[in-house]
């Protein structure tokens, strides 16, 4: 940087900073919003070659901060996200200069005419939305083999410990390598089965998938209405839950976040002893898939919770897990939750349903087919009415098998608080009874590799996972940023 003070700062300060550590050198003077654009530029302009996270720039974003700035000054922060800026995964709305294409080309000249409520939560809160990330296009719903972080429009996500070595996780891969890589201080991920718990666990990232309700999904390119939500992409469990409450909100366009109970500050159940007197399960049948480091990161971790105070039940066994588990609810929902959001596409792109995606893509084949479209083909076979006897039964065997004879089940049969898996391999089962899941750095392979923690438990209990989560974390401290 030829700017000698943004030069100190990049150098001494800004890796791994904090929400809190932001608001502070905010308040003292010793940075600016406008200070922390151009620094987080900076860093994009410098390392995104390496990683190809960050998919599109905000060209207001100077500006917005320049503003922010002056409202500071005149009076005061509005909250603890004033002045911070956040990136977003490509199929949340933004009603500014971004594009909106979930990393396709058939939406590459998208712009959404307003903010999805995400991102007008985050507008009121006093965020800088910096720009957009890759991701893995339709968010890995339209090819069988499509690798990870892998869209026709942004091309290959890396993964910054290891770009071509490990897996960047996916479907929400750009939000998860740009904060591993601090090219900002916060993301928004989305999921449906595993598409936050994945990259963040990839990334030594704290990552959040709420249950179904807590957040809204309006104006979010959809995959499945029955699974899918927004959540925090950070390097802290405290930045994660300032951002958990910013996006928590009852929403009348989404009538599912109608059903949350209450709304909470979630940095109030960050608690040093937040494992004392918890029970948790370990969902052990999993650990089949971790290579020996990954085990041996594993068991460090198990001891850990029992070092400060939680009872381990060693092995436990979900029911359902070896049910011959189907995606026929996601195959039906795409199609309409799909068609719904493309009706209101600008005329002019030509792309107003799944039929018009499949077919752009046949006609730019070369460009946008490298995997093919097999999954979108089936969706776009069924009827789109949600009326056949497949989705139907599918519907209510998952609702069923996930929570009753699912989650809830080994919860009650063992007095569980939470069950704890590595990385993203329990993804499955919570995301189709909706239920939430907070993974935490928990170390990594010698040769560099992240390993995550990842607690889950019934529905609405984030306050619960947080305090677990907190305290795993503030024991451990295991996050190392990568060398980029």
């Amino acid at each position: 940087m030829r700017n000698p003070r943004l030069a100190k700062l990049q150098e001494e300060w800004l890796v791994e900073v904090t929400i809190d550590q932001i608001q502070e050198a905010m308040e003292s003077g010793d940075v600016t919003a406008k200070d922390l654009v151009l620094l987080y530029l900076n860093r994009i302009a410098t390392y995104n070659k390496h990683i190809n996270a960050v998919l599109e720039v905000n060209p207001d974003a100077l500006q917005i901060a320049e503003a922010l700035d002056h409202e500071r000054n005149i009076s005061g922060p509005r909250g603890p996200l004033h002045g911070v800026p956040v990136l977003l995964k490509d199929n949340i709305d933004t009603g500014d200069k971004l594009h909106t294409s979930a990393g396709s080309l058939a939406l590459k000249d998208h712009y959404a005419l307003e903010d999805a409520t995400v991102a007008q939560l985050l507008r009121e809160a006093g965020a800088i939305i910096l720009g957009k990330v890759n991701m893995t296009e339709w968010a890995n719903f339209m090819a069988e083999n499509m690798p990870t972080g892998y869209s026709s429009r942004g091309g290959q996500v890396l993964n910054p410990y290891g770009p071509g070595t490990f897996e960047v996780g996916g479907s929400s891969a750009g939000s998860g390598s740009s904060i591993a890589a601090n090219f900002a201080a916060v993301a928004i991920g989305t999921e449906t089965s595993g598409s936050i718990l994945s990259p963040a666990s990839r990334n030594s990232l704290v990552g959040i998938k709420p249950t179904i309700g807590l957040v809204s999904r309006t104006g979010i390119i959809p995959i499945a209405h029955t699974q899918d939500t927004a959540g925090p992409m950070t390097r802290t469990v405290k930045d994660a839950a300032i951002l958990l409450t910013v996006i928590t909100a009852a929403d009348e366009t989404d009538p599912v976040t109608l059903k949350n109970p209450i709304e909470y500050d979630y940095t109030e159940f960050l608690m040093e002893d937040g494992l004392q007197g918890k029970r948790i399960g370990i969902a052990r049948d999993v650990f089949q898939y971790l290579s020996e480091e990954e085990k041996m990161r594993m068991e460090e971790a198990i001891n850990v919770l029992k070092e400060l105070g939680a009872t381990v039940v060693d092995p436990v066994t979900i029911p359902s897990s070896k049910e011959n588990w189907d995606y026929n609810v996601l195959v039906y929902e795409f199609k309409t939750d799909l068609n719904a959001y493309l009706r209101n596409v600008e005329p002019n792109l030509g792309i107003q349903s799944l039929a018009d995606v499949i077919r752009f893509n046949e006609e730019h084949a070369e460009q946008t087919l490298k995997y093919g479209q097999k999954i979108m083909l089936e969706s776009e076979n069924t009827s789109g009415t949600l009326t056949e006897a497949e989705y139907l039964q599918s519907l209510e065997k998952d609702q069923y098998l996930s929570t009753e004879q699912g989650i809830d089940a080994v919860l009650e049969e063992h007095d569980l608080d939470a069950i704890v898996f590595p990385n993203n391999f329990g993804a499955g089962i919570p995301a189709k009874a909706g239920y939430p899941s907070v993974t935490v750095p928990a170390g990594y392979s010698s040769d560099n590799g992240p390993v995550g923690i990842t607690f889950t438990g019934t529905a609405f209990s984030e306050p619960t996972l947080i305090q677990m989560a907190y305290a795993f974390e503030q024991k451990t401290k295991l996050r190392v940023p990568p060398t980029l």
